[in-house]
């Protein structure tokens, strides 16, 4: 599988690509902890079956020393019990932010409470915005057909200003 398009390589795109890269950074830089940023990204992607994204995520959640278990629990993390309830609460929050179309209330009044319950106004403002940015850069990954398999952990740490 190849990709139709590297954004990368295009001015534009690469310009876009940089913009987006810091944003994230300013994200992984909240006090929203490192785990729930990742469980969140792998989990949006995995919704959103965008290959790249899960490679990325899953591949970076390990180098910080993410487990095995708790990834390949993701996907099923209801059905779970190595999560904690504040974990729960935003995987909940990144499947109904992600899946908006698909439910007619968006976001339900019971996971904004659960949301509220474990996290400050500072973590919810870098969990909101993470989730949004995910959503983002899986539509651009799987518009553009890239395909997982050949990231590497910090493949992207130059992009940054």
């Amino acid at each position: 599988m190849e990709s139709r398009f590297n954004l990368l390589a295009n001015n534009l795109g690469a310009k876009i690509a940089k913009r987006i890269y810091n944003v994230a950074l300013a994200i992984v830089d909240s006090p929203l902890p490192q785990a729930t940023q990742s469980l969140v990204m792998l989990r949006a992607s995995q919704v959103n079956g965008c290959g790249f994204c899960v490679d990325y995520h899953a591949k970076d959640a390990t180098a910080v020393g993410e487990t095995a278990v708790r990834l390949s629990l993701v996907a099923a993390w209801r059905e779970s019990t190595v999560f904690t309830d504040a974990e729960r609460a935003a995987l909940a929050l990144t499947e109904e932010g992600t899946r908006i179309a698909d439910a007619s209330q968006g976001v339900s009044d019971e996971t904004w409470a659960k949301v509220r319950e474990h996290y400050d106004d500072d973590q919810i403002a870098a969990l909101v915005s993470l989730i949004a940015m995910i959503n983002a850069n899986n539509r651009f990954n799987v518009i553009v057909r890239n395909p997982g398999g050949s990231y590497q952990p910090g493949q992207f740490a130059g992009m940054a200003n």
